[in-house]
């Protein structure tokens, strides 16, 4: 344990976002089944979120069902009646017709049977009787479903295509397949092969197809009866659901390629324009079928974009339309899939909408991908938006959880995680692209929980250290923000830009000397701990208590980019509070408090400052003394806040302010600006009217125009009674009449205490 905890030491969150990042991408490219089964379940679920769509028209089914079977008898059918089918389908208007039945054994007819028994001894008891040998050959066509059917194939107005499917394997057949019947079969199949195949580069063509054993096809008097077949086979998924359908099976000793029953069918409905396979570097690139492109996987997979559950698409019964009783036109220049739905009849497919679906309608729902192009598609290039998802969304969490609280991070890991899911879900919905969900968000929770462990056990220490350092001198949110970021406090003197706030109570000792000890203790207490809440408030550092005095940082120890503003806002609440509380104690029959504050910015030396023993947070400099100067200047100007040109420059266009004078600090040369702080954003019209009459009043007396100075001062004085600057500058005039200042004079007043 302990060698755990100090490898935990020894590594930083640089280096375990990164570790958690490779092992995800790692495990992405080389396949974890139970990861990829679950990513199979959340494309399952996209389709559910979704919904079902409307399917295209052109597309309707005609079914062996539970009807059907109640009507024609049981299952298999003389196949005249599917001859019957066929004319009323072609008789109606069909322009396609797509048969996922297979015929690969004659039909079973008694009555042909007893016939051809009976021909067969006439022959031997050599009887020669023309009528009679008339009536046995007529009798022969009419019992011969096989002929009847393949008779109505090929006079069918419609397109018929006939359904076949490839044994995939040798071991899973029950008997052996000569090769000689293996290549008859393919030859049967030859017309309905694809006939061009396009490799980007032929010196790197590869053959990426399934291939298939041996062909089960149609008896020759079906093969020969019509040019258009396709395959029925469907290859599920490693969980059993069918989510794609193979566009080709390779077969044969020639390796010719072979499209499924869908794809026939919607290439005969469209015209038969060129139908072409693209092969890429890669593998299949998509089936080229005139205009249309059909995008597939590398192995020639097309992703089935299933439209509903089950019934989706129009059913007929076929006993419904071999009586006649669906409307005229129902089938009129539609694509029909013939086969059987009816329940112990039909193989089950297990879909993402639903376990129990009619492998027909799988057909149906290919055929209307292709005629709408509503395609889902998963490219080549989807494996390198999975990569960066994994490596962005990982990166993320690296970078932000360790600079939140527990609880921030949680709720950023969760936006995070709902946030991939939503963008993925979109996409799915809006573009047809699947992008992977699982890998991204197990990069997520790995970086997460490593993080959040490594956080747990390395920082709770130094959080309870920093926490108790500085609990006492500045807020909890200040706190919070230094244990978050503790890389961002250093010990020891630092150059920053900050504010510093002094303040002071006016005539403090006068007061104390007609109370107690303890009322004045109370008295203290209840009025410092009013305005350092107040300077907690906006995230200010109580640098220390001087007496009565209180004096305040903003922007330190962490940055804070308006400081300036900060310090203002603490000012202006500072002199609300204090007005309420000398409202309550003047209830309580004592003495009102009077403050004076000032405040300044600029580049100040901020640190712990002391010995190893003992030492303060504070700050040092000529910034620091000018912030103190302004508090003790509110004296000489009757004001309350005064705040540097420094500081003004960076609130001017957030606060009121009013310019005071332009004074030389003891020890200085140059002058500085000093500002009154009036308020946030606004003040009443009257009293924005007395600050512009004291405004012009100070031009004139900077122009030593001193009786209209005097004369504007008191305009601004009677507006704004407590405008009391304004009175101070009355009596200077005053005595300046009286006294003159030399000819170089600046205009500025020299500061010559503390």
């Amino acid at each position: 344990m302990r060698n755990i905890v100090k490898s935990l030491f020894s590594l930083n969150s640089t280096s375990i976002t990164f570790c958690a990042t490779l092992l995800v991408v790692i495990l992405f490219l080389a396949g974890i089944p139970i990861l990829d089964m679950i990513e199979l379940k959340t494309y399952d679920l996209r389709f559910l979120s979704r919904g079902a769509l409307k399917p295209s028209s052109q597309v309707v089914m005609a079914v062996i069902d539970e009807k059907s079977l109640d009507s024609e008898g049981r299952w298999p059918w003389p196949r005249s009646r599917l001859a019957a089918l066929v004319n009323a389908l072609s008789t109606d208007g069909a322009r396609v017709i797509g048969f996922d039945v297979t015929f690969p054994e004659p039909d079973e007819n008694s009555t042909l049977k007893f016939i051809n028994q009976l021909d067969h001894t006439i022959a031997n008891l050599h009887i020669e009787n023309r009528k009679l040998a008339g009536f046995i050959k007529k009798n022969k066509i009419k019992a011969d479903n096989d002929s009847a059917l393949a008779k109505a194939i090929k006079s069918s107005t419609a397109g018929v295509v006939l359904g076949y499917f490839f044994h995939m394997n040798e071991k899973d057949l029950d008997y052996r397949i000569d090769q000689k019947e293996i290549d008859r079969q393919i030859g049967q199949l030859s017309h309905s092969k694809y006939s061009l195949i396009i490799y980007e580069d032929k010196e790197t063509a590869i053959s990426p197809f399934y291939t298939g054993y041996s062909p089960e096809g149609n008896i020759d008097i079906f093969a020969e009866a019509t040019n258009y077949s396709g395959y029925i086979n469907m290859i599920p998924d490693q969980d059993g659901v069918v989510r794609w359908m193979p566009l080709i099976i390779r077969c044969g000793k020639d390796m010719d390629i072979f499209p499924p029953l869908a794809l026939q069918c919607a290439w005969h409905y469209l015209g038969k324009p060129q139908l072409m396979v693209k092969v890429a570097g890669y593998g299949v690139e998509g089936i080229q079928v005139g205009k249309r492109f059909i995008p597939t996987d590398e192995n020639g997979s097309m992703l089935i974009n299933y439209a509903g559950p089950p019934k989706t698409f129009p059913h007929f019964s076929i006993s419904d339309i071999l009586k006649g009783n669906t409307p005229k036109g129902t089938f009129k220049d539609k694509i029909i899939l013939v086969g059987a739905t009816a329940v112990g009849l039909y193989d089950l497919r297990n879909t993402p909408f639903s376990p129990v679906f009619p492998g027909l309608e799988v057909h149906a729902t290919v055929i209307d991908n292709i005629l709408k192009q509503d395609f889902l598609n998963k490219p080549a290039w989807a494996k390198v938006f999975d990569l960066l998802a994994i490596i962005i969304l990982c990166v993320l969490v690296g970078i932000f959880v360790p600079r939140l609280n527990a609880v921030t991070g949680m709720f950023l890991g969760l936006g995070l995680f709902i946030t991939h899911l939503v963008i993925a879900r979109t996409l799915f919905v809006n573009s047809g692209i699947w992008f992977n969900i699982v890998y991204p968000l197990l990069g997520l929770l790995i970086t997460y929980t490593s993080l959040t462990v490594y956080h747990y056990v390395t920082e709770e220490r130094e959080r309870k250290k920093i926490k108790g350092a500085f609990s006492y001198y500045v807020s909890s949110s200040v706190v919070n923000e230094v244990l978050k970021h503790p890389e961002q406090l250093k010990l020891g003197g630092d150059k920053k830009d900050l504010s510093v706030l002094f303040s002071d109570i006016r005539g403090f000792t006068s007061i104390s000397e007609g109370m107690t000890p303890e009322e004045l203790v109370n008295l203290l207490n209840e009025y410092l701990t009013v305005m350092t809440d107040i300077v907690f408030k906006y995230d200010g550092t109580l640098d220390k208590y001087i007496g009565d005095a209180l004096m305040a940082i903003y922007g330190a120890p962490l940055e804070q980019q308006n400081h300036p503003a900060s310090a203002c806002h603490s000012a202006l609440e500072m002199m609300q509070e204090l007005k309420k509380l000398n409202e309550k104690w003047i209830a309580e029959g004592k003495s009102p408090l009077n403050i004076g504050i000032g405040i300044n910015t600029g580049d100040m030396m901020v640190g712990n400052m002391g010995s190893d023993q003992r030492f303060d947070y504070t700050v040092m400099g000529d910034a620091v003394n000018l912030g103190a100067r302004l508090e003790g200047a509110n004296k000489n100007y009757r004001t309350n806040i005064l705040i540097s040109e420094f500081t003004y420059e960076r609130v001017k266009d957030e606060f009121v302010c009013m310019e005071v004078d332009s004074v030389r600090v003891k020890g200085k040369t140059l002058p500085v600006r000093i500002y009154q702080l009036f308020a946030h954003r606004q003040v009443p019209d009257v009293v924005g009217q007395a600050i512009s009459y004291f405004h012009d009043g100070l031009q004139l007396y900077k122009q030593q125009k001193w009786d209209k100075a005097i004369k504007t001062f008191e305009l601004a004085r009677d507006l704004h009674k407590d405008l009391y600057v304004a009175q101070v500058y009355i009596e200077r005039c005053l005595d300046l009449k009286v006294s003159p200042p030399p000819p170089d004079w600046d205009c500025c007043y020299t500061m010559t205490t503390k």
